[in-house]
Order: structure tokens, then C-alpha cells, then sequence
């Protein structure tokens, strides 16, 4: 059985913001007993390991070290490198001279060790890894001044970066760039994941991810709700249905994709075909009549129908057991009727595309239905510009579920997903940049709408339904992200789904 092994595997499923971890910080120490020196020098500790572990062969080392308690962890790790032989630079930002707590405690231990503490002016240029230990999670404003300088000379450094906790002027939240920010080669985040590191800009600044819960209890997690959750299609597998030996094609759900203006067929022909590898029994396409003839010539198990009027479409929908609406559709008046009928018609639809630029124009509100808007039509959902949709994701996401009803898949990276149960937004840590590419989000409604009709809950479908798309990105990109095609994904889907599979 194919086993995936993405970068984020092992990592934890819970999310947090950066003022419940420093929560879950304080609640160690106060009610657990673990000085608060200890949990940096646990932490300098894992981070000077990971150093070792992903570049065995530096013998240069300089930490960017700020004022703070990220600072102190860069103190603890150039102590820990001077002691295995390393020839280490401390370059410190901000006011070294007035340190307080645990940061001053691991300054002094550093000294105490013969190290000496530099200001930064420039990097050093024969260093064979960085690390940055500057801001931490609490930043909250944009990055300025020596800070921005300290942070550009790191990014334009040939050496490789590490982050301690988070790369300097990346938001722990939202993952949105403070002006600047560290792009990092690998992050270690220590007693819980921060859920901007996953979504908007943290992917392009994190690197690998890895994690240390730096041996605090079990118990101190005990009460502390998730912000978020990580989705990966490893864990989401398990919520497929199983499918039994006797089963028919009855039983596995027909799909009806309705769209296809004139000179947009291709958009529903790729979700009718990625419904298809995603398990559905039946796949229906509605669409113009003017190419109707066309679209199951290179793939005969689609059932295509031209439609000309709502009378039409009523009578193809009344076999199908969930409704794929948007792909290509359009927006002049046959799109509108067409849009105006699938919306009014109850049960369980997929609205994408340009179903959702009629859905903004007159909104209206459903429990029955996954949007699976990108930042560009979340913002016209919303009425407000993409950029505003960036800034806050999570803010976005939630903002969109409260109006329009049902559940919400955020598209983009760290693709997050909102129903209305009470359990923690979903982000999905699967995928790559070679799934910026044309009809990608096509297949996604496909993905979804199989699930539906195979009668998964609408949460859990649009949540497997975002992991297997990912998944499927991730195995088509073995071959190449750059220049990957919709098609390549859809047929790399049926692979991953064997990853839900058992000898029944």
C-alpha cells in the first residue's frame, strides 16, 4: 500500500495562537513546577540538535539574538555550539545590556562559558548556518529600522537559516508577513504549533516545520481549546466510508456537475472526472448544448446533457444525489437560471467558481451546502479586496460560515475549512505550489461532490475531500511541481485513495 511521507508527517494535530501558548508557558511553570530557565534551555537544546542534525557538517555558526525570551533561546544554542567546538558569533539586536529573567539567566551562562555577545552590524559572511532567534511569536508590529536590516541581510545570506519558535516578522497567528520576515530553511516550534506557520504566508517562510513540546505534561494541555486543527490526508483517510464487496454503483452516489458556458467546457469536465477517481458510481454533466457532443469523447464514462432550460435540468438532477455548481458556468442568463434553480433545490451541493460571483451578487444563506471559495471570491462574498480576505484567514473563514450558512473550504495555502459544529477550523498542511494551476480548484469541487454522494457529512467531506486533493497534488508533484496540469492531480487522486483502502 503506498505510504505518503510529507514534510510535515509526525507533526501535532492541534493549533494554537501565540497567546495560548504562552498559556500553556506559564501553566508549566506555575502549576508544574518547571522553572522557566529550564524550558529555554529545553528548548535551546532541541533547536541546537535539529542544527546538528539537518547541517552535521558546520563548524560556523552565528545567532541573531533579540532582547527577549527568543533571544534567550539563541543564547542557550551559541552556548551549546562554543561547548561542542563550534565556532560561534552571538549578534544581538535590541537592548543586551539590561536583559531581564530567563533570557539574562541564559546571557549570564553564556558568558560564564567564555562566549561573547556582539551587536549586529552585518552578517558574517563565511557562516555556515544562521539562526534566528530575534522576535518570537508576540510581534504585532510591522518590522522596522535594524530589525528589518537584520532580517533582509539574513534572506539575502547564502547560508541556510534556522528559526527558534517562528521566523522573525512572520504573525504566529495569521501567518501574514510584518513587513518583512525571515525566510527560513527549517523552524522548530516549541509546546504547541502556532496556526500561522500553515496558512497565507507561513509556508513560504517556515521551510520544513519540525516541533519539541520540550517535555511539558500531557496535563497542561488539559482545558486549553484548539484554535485550529491540522488536516493531512494521512488522518483524514480514515473518515471515508468503506466500501463493500456487493456494492453497486447505485450505492457510491451520482454526481451532477452543472456548468459549462459556451468556451468554458473544460471546467466541468474536470470535476466530473475528478469525481469520478474520487469513488463516485455516476457522474453527470450539464451543460451548454453547444458542446455537449464534446465532452465525453475522451472519457465515455461521463454522461453529458445538454441543457437549455431549468425544465431540462430539473429532470437529469432528479436522478443525481448531489449538485456540483459553478465550473465554468458563467454569468449571463443561462448561468442565472441555471444558478437561480440548483440553489432554490434542496440537498447537499458544491457552489465554486463562477456560481459563487452570482452567490455575492445576491446572497442568500443554506445549511446544505460546501462553498469552496478563493481569496478572490471570498472577497466578493464579503465585500472587501483579497488582500483583506489575507490579512486574516481564520477572521475570513468564520466571517463567511456566520453569512452564508453550510461549510466553507478557504482555498489557497493552508486551505481552511469551516463548518458549523463546534469543532476547531480545519487546516489542511497538504498540497504544493504546483496546484496553482488552472482547473485545479475544478477538481477540487469534483473531490468533494464524490464524497458527498457517497454519504459522508458535509464537514468531514469537505475536509477528506481537501486532504485527498492535497495528497494528490503531492504525489502528481513527485514528477515536477512546475508545469503540473489539473489532469496530472486528478489522475494521481485514485493512488491516494488507496491510502483509505483494506482488503475487505
Amino acid at each position: 500500500m503506498l505510504r505518503l511521507t510529507p514534510e510535515n508527517k509526525g507533526l501535532p494535530y492541534a493549533l494554537y495562537r501565540a497567546e495560548q501558548v504562552r498559556g500553556l508557558d506559564r501553566r508549566a511553570i506555575e502549576h508544574f513546577g518547571i522553572p522557566g530557565i529550564e524550558l529555554m534551555e529545553r528548548a535551546g537544546a532541541a533547536a541546537f540538535g535539529l542544527l546538528r542534525e539537518r547541517w552535521p557538517d558546520a563548524r560556523r555558526v552565528a545567532v541573531l539574538a533579540g532582547a527577549g525570551n527568543n533571544g534567550g533561546d539563541g543564547y542557550v544554542i551559541a552556548r551549546l555550539a562554543r561547548e561542542r567546538g563550534l565556532e560561534v558569533r552571538l549578534l544581538g539586536l535590541g537592548d543586551h545590556d539590561h536583559l531581564h529573567g530567563e533570557a539574562a539567566q541564559a546571557a549570564g551562562a553564556f558568558t560564564a562559558a567564555g562566549g561573547t555577545a556582539e551587536a549586529f552590524r552585518k552578517l558574517p559572511v563565511n557562516a555556515d548556518v544562521f539562526v534566528d532567534a530575534l522576535l518570537g511569536t508576540g510581534l504585532e508590529r510591522p518590522v522596522r529600522d535594524d530589525w528589518a536590516a537584520a532580517v533582509d541581510a539574513l534572506n539575502a545570506a547564502r547560508a541556510p537559516v534556522l528559526a527558534v519558535d517562528i521566523p522573525s516578522g512572520l504573525h504566529a497567528d495569521t501567518g501574514r508577513v510584518m513587513g518583512t520576515a525571515v525566510e527560513a530553511d527549517v523552524t522548530v516550534s516549541f509546546i504547541g504549533l502556532k496556526q500561522g506557520l500553515f496558512t497565507a504566508r507561513g509556508p513560504d517562510y517556515c521551510g520544513e516545520v519540525r516541533f519539541d513540546a520540550l517535555g511539558v505534561p500531557a496535563a497542561v494541555y488539559a482545558g486549553e481549546i484548539l484554535s485550529a486543527r491540522r488536516l493531512d490526508w494521512i488522518r483524514a483517510a480514515s473518515l471515508l466510508p468503506r466500501r463493500r464487496r456487493a456494492a453497486h454503483k447505485g450505492d457510491c452516489g451520482h454526481v451532477l456537475v452543472v456548468g459549462g458556458a459556451p468556451g468554458m467546457s473544460g471546467a466541468p469536465r474536470l470535476s466530473a472526472e475528478a469525481a469520478l477517481r474520487s469513488g463516485a458510481g455516476l457522474v453527470s454533466i450539464a451543460t451548454d448544448p453547444a458542446h455537449a457532443g464534446m465532452a465525453a469523447l475522451t472519457r465515455p464514462e461521463l454522461m453529458v446533457h445538454g441543457i437549455g432550460d431549468t425544465r431540462a435540468l430539473a429532470q437529469v438532477a432528479a436522478r443525481a444525489d448531489v449538485i456540483a455548481l459553478g465550473p465554468g458556468l458563467g454569468a449571463g442568463g443561462w448561468s442565472r437560471e441555471l444558478f437561480d434553480w440548483c440553489i432554490a433545490r434542496d440537498g447537499p451541493k458544491v457552489v465554486d467558481a463562477d456560481a459563487l460571483n452570482l452567490l455575492a451578487q445576491a446572497p442568500v444563506r443554506r445549511d446544505d451546502w460546501v462553498l469552496t471559495p478563493h481569496p478572490g471570491e471570498a472577497g466578493r462574498l464579503l465585500g472587501c479586496s483579497p488582500a483583506d480576505i489575507e490579512h486574516d484567514r481564520f477572521a475570513a473563514v468564520d466571517a463567511l460560515q456566520s453569512r452564508y450558512g453550510g461549510v466553507i473550504v478557504l482555498k489557497g495555502a493552508g486551505t481552511l475549512v469551516k463548518g458549523a459544529s463546534h469543532r476547531p477550523t480545519g487546516l489542511c498542511s497538504d498540497g504544493n505550489p504546483g496546484m496553482a494551476s488552472a482547473g485545479v480548484g475544478d477538481a477540487l469541487t469534483g473531490v468533494i461532490a464524490a464524497l458527498l454522494g457517497q454519504g459522508m457529512d458535509p464537514e468531514d467531506a469537505a475536509a477528506a475531500g481537501v486532504c485527498l486533493h492535497g495528497a494528490a497534488g503531492d504525489l502528481a508533484a513527485r514528477d515536477g511541481a512546475r508545469g503540473m496540469l489539473a489532469g496530472d492531480l486528478i489522475n494521481a487522486l485514485r493512488t491516494a485513495l488507496a491510502l483509505s483502502e483494506t482488503d475487505t
